[in-house]
């Protein structure tokens, strides 16, 4: 089964970029998503993209400011941050499944997840 990882994340400023990477263990037609979990929150979709890339999906709110992308020749997998504010803070994780969809039980395979900090 494909495994996940992904990088990218740490302490960042206010107003700062951060870009977020998930790599694939293997080339597979995955549609892939990415999902947060804030302090004593439960896990919420921030956005999602089809394999062929051409298909993307975002939670409301997330679209201004955050967009997905995929290099396939990398099996990456990218969630670009811009003007990160405090409530971003969480930890990112990236998930594969088979469909663009932005509900956890779509997708079956989970990366541990990295960690983004937001100081104000």
């Amino acid at each position: 089964q494909v495994q996940l990882a992904e990088s990218g994340g740490g302490l960042v400023q206010a107003g700062d970029s951060l870009r977020l990477s998930c790599v694939a263990s293997e080339r597979g037609h995955y549609a892939t998503g990415w999902f947060r979990q804030a302090p004593g929150k439960e896990r919420e979709f921030v956005a999602a993209i089809a394999w062929s890339g051409g298909g993307t999906y975002y939670a409301n709110s997330m679209e201004d400011r955050f967009t997905i992308s995929r290099d396939n020749n990398k099996n990456t997998v990218y969630l670009q941050m811009n003007g990160v504010k405090s409530e971003d803070t969480a930890v990112y994780y990236c998930a594969a499944g088979f469909s663009v969809a932005g509900v956890e039980s779509q997708y079956p395979y989970w990366g541990p997840g990295t960690q983004v900090i937001v100081s104000s």
